[in-house]
């Protein structure tokens, strides 16, 4: 018997199974909550990191951070992906929480601006880089291993658990933050308070990484009699790119003449970087890498346009208090993750293609009236009705959005397949939602910023119409 052959007849018990995925998911959810809790946080750590002025400029300022943090997430995507599928799933799994650990830990230490100046922001993008290597690497790894652990006939089900972690780890970020604000005096919480939830995540962190080291291997990865070669000339020119890349970025933050020039080459040579990187895959996987693309333009954007930015819109646009923004971000986030687990389970019986079109036709028809709406509610009650109507039809692409993505690729390189070209749609779309909506708030532009979202959400549509039902093709054999 091959191993392919035997690892598809191979079957994991129901404790086995459930051991996997609660092993997977605990750690997930982690990651997550070290990583919004950055975004729960800004508006009251920015004005430590940052000169003193117009809130709003304030919060670009951050902002800029928080998507800097995202461009680091293909280079962890690639680093990771390549190990997990050369190394394993679980050694993969491993390096990326301890990354995390690390940025968290770094953030909760680092003095504020007026302490040590300038080093103050620049250590802050340090360790938010080090988060967004950990977050790249994560992704991939935890959706390949959870969906590769979940068993054939319930595959949308279980895998859903990877986003009701994702979004656990936000709620959980976001409870801290409502404990926080309810026990401390809101000057003690821009002194000191912020420094508390990244101290959390960098502890629990720890005991994620011990639980890890614990958990089986996929038999998945066991199985493959190939493995993906890597291309040295890759390595070495994707190098040379990021080298060119963060000297013209260094260059770029200064004021002489220079500077000017130095942001535009920056820019050109990130790019240049980021198609270093995606090149191999594409010419190998086009339809597949192509496809991941542009279902996470739109399932990324509006999934923090409705998450991370709405605390902030709702504070900012809607007039609410901070701590009702708070309150109705948690809620909303409860009903979200509950949703998830019933969208996986329907897209078990109904098909993946079905609830993908759903999402994003429905999303993208209803994203301005729910926007607008939230823009000009009275009180907290319409603007959760309103968020709970659009975050419906996103869990019917967020509950699925790990297991499709498995599905399209062969086991050798699933996890590079799953990660890479997610994390560099999410660099484009999701990491700029709220530089985007941000910006076009300073130029009393906002409500443009709704057909924009509508737009990139009518990408992700065609690209649903196009895609098989991975359920019914899918390259995960093993049950």
């Amino acid at each position: 018997m091959t191993a392919i052959a035997e690892a598809a007849s191979t079957r994991l018990s129901p404790l086995a199974r459930a051991k996997a995925i609660l092993g997977g998911s605990a750690g997930n959810l982690v990651e997550w909550y070290d990583w919004f809790a950055y975004a729960a946080f800004t508006l009251y750590f920015a004005p430590a990191f940052f000169p003193k002025g117009d809130q709003t400029v304030q919060l670009l300022q951050a902002a800029a951070v928080f998507f800097l943090g995202f461009v680091a997430r293909p280079i962890g995507a690639w680093l990771m992906g390549m190990y997990a599928d050369h190394a394993g799933r679980r050694a993969a799994l491993s390096a990326s929480v301890a990354l995390m650990c690390g940025g968290a830990l770094i953030i909760a230490l680092t003095p504020g601006y007026q302490a040590i100046g300038l080093w103050a922001p620049a250590i802050l993008l340090f360790a938010r880089v080090l988060q967004g290597l950990s977050v790249g690497g994560e992704y991939g790894a935890s959706a390949t291993y959870m969906s590769e652990m979940a068993g054939k006939a319930r595959r949308g089900f279980w895998s859903s658990f990877h986003y009701v972690t994702l979004i656990a780890g936000q709620l959980l970020a976001l409870g801290v933050l409502i404990v926080l604000q309810r026990c401390l005096p809101e000057a003690d919480l821009k002194a000191w308070g912020w420094r508390v939830p990244f101290a959390i995540g960098a502890l629990l962190a720890v005991v994620v990484f011990w639980i890890r080291r614990g958990l089986d291997e996929s038999i998945a990865f066991k199985a493959p009699t190939q493995r993906e070669v890597l291309s040295r000339g890759q390595v070495a020119s994707a190098a040379v790119l990021l080298l060119l890349t963060v000297a013209s970025g260094v260059i770029g933050v200064t004021t002489g003449p220079l500077a000017r020039p130095a942001q535009i080459l920056a820019a050109v040579f990130l790019v240049l970087f980021f198609v270093a990187l995606i090149v191999p895959l594409v010419r190998r996987h086009p339809r597949e890498s192509l496809l991941i693309m542009g279902l996470t333009a739109g399932g990324s954007l509006t999934f923090y346009v409705y998450t991370t930015y709405m605390q902030k819109f709702l504070v900012n646009t809607a007039g609410f208090s901070k701590g009702q923004a708070s309150e109705v971000s948690a809620l909303s986030l409860i009903a979200f993750m509950l949703m998830q687990p019933l969208a996986g389970w329907l897209s078990d019986k109904v098909g993946r293609k079905p609830m993908l079109i759903v999402a994003f036709g429905g999303g993208a028809l209803t994203i301005w009236p729910i926007m607008t709406g939230i823009g000009h509610a009275t009180s907290v009650t319409t603007a959760l009705a309103l968020i709970l109507a659009g975050v419906a039809f996103q869990s019917c692409y967020t509950a699925i959005s790990a297991v499709v993505k498995a599905e399209l690729f062969p086991a050798h390189v699933r996890a590079l397949g799953v990660a890479l070209p997610y994390a560099l749609a999410n660099v484009l779309f999701g990491g700029t939602a709220e530089m985007v909506a941000l910006a076009f708030k300073h130029q009393k532009m906002e409500s443009t910023f709704y057909l924009y979202v509508a737009g990139v959400m009518t990408l992700g549509l065609a690209c649903s119409i196009v895609l098989k039902d991975t359920g019914r093709n899918s390259l995960i054999i093993e049950d």
